[in-house]
């Protein structure tokens, strides 16, 4: 009971709290930490039992790049937020350097109420802006993942061509390109033509299961995923998961390849248990901001 007041409590503090243009604030409750620039959108969520864990579906949709590129050796991540996928690659992914850029340094400075580690060999930390950050020459990256969001919603200038190109240009030859849209987004057809016309038939949408977001996968190998027809199933996942693996089998000992993660095989575990499941639902249905674009729809 008294932890349910305290919970209470919170809230209502939280609801109380003003809002200030582009500066982010925290609800802490008796279980959970998250991030916030408004009342109604969360921009980051944390277990105080499992700080690691991602909680919010479309942070494990994003995990998905295992699949396109089970060996990744670095990361790029544009926007931290409440770092859960910084924290989450930087544990299961202990063999990956990680560059994690926020535009915000009142952002950054919540890195220790969410738990986010401190800087050392292989992960850090960088205030920038990431459209910025992605046109040095000297960054090379196998994964980018872009979840750039601030009050106003998505970072326009990591949603034009240019910064899509930028990508392209500082992604490895296997290299894959991952964003998080809301689907609410009236921008989203705009932004998935802007993809399109960068990575051509190389891409794919997601939609999240357990809330309102979409994530695309872009990559670098010039080719598509199986065409579909009829209803859609995980059966993609399947194939993307045997592609992983035969790249992997085939790689020469003295290719200096990493091994597989961890992290990896459960997303291959992950694809095969889908494999045979009929997914019901998952046709895209034209609306408003869905548009008839993707390669493939996945859902995860």
């Amino acid at each position: 009971m008294a932890e349910d007041r305290t919970s209470y409590d919170a809230f209502v503090k939280f609801m109380s709290t003003p809002i200030n243009n582009e500066q982010p604030f925290v609800l802490e409750t008796q279980h959970a930490v998250s991030l916030h620039f408004d009342h109604f959108a969360t921009q980051s969520f944390m277990s105080l039992r499992n700080p690691e864990k991602l909680t919010l579906g479309y942070t494990r949709a994003m995990m998905g790049f295992l699949l396109l590129q089970p060996a990744p050796t670095h990361i790029c991540m544009i926007g931290l937020g409440g770092g859960s996928l910084a924290k989450y690659c930087y544990r299961h992914l202990p063999e990956v350097a990680i560059d994690a850029v926020e535009i915000s340094p009142e952002v950054i400075a919540l890195r220790d109420v969410f738990r986010i580690p401190a800087d050392d060999a292989r992960f850090k930390v960088v205030c920038a802006d990431g459209a910025d950050y992605l046109t040095k020459d000297h960054i090379r990256t196998d994964v980018i993942l872009l979840d750039a969001f601030g009050a106003e919603g998505m970072a326009s200038r990591c949603a034009d061509i240019a910064f899509f190109a930028a990508c392209r240009e500082r992604l490895t030859e296997t290299g894959v390109l991952v964003i998080n849209f809301t689907d609410d987004d009236p921008a989203i057809p705009r932004h998935l033509e802007r993809l399109k016309s960068v990575f051509g038939v190389s891409y794919a949408i997601v939609r999240c299961g357990d809330d309102s977001n979409l994530v695309a996968f872009a990559w670098k190998s010039g080719r598509r995923l199986p065409p579909q027809t009829g209803p859609v199933r995980a059966r993609p996942l399947v194939w993307l998961c045997r592609r992983t693996q035969a790249v992997r089998h085939c790689s020469p000992p003295e290719s200096g390849r990493a091994p597989r993660s961890e992290a990896a095989d459960l997303a291959c575990a992950r694809a095969r248990a889908l494999g045979n499941r009929r997914l019901t639902g998952t046709t895209p249905r034209p609306g408003r901001h869905f548009p008839r674009l993707a390669s493939g729809l996945l859902v995860l």
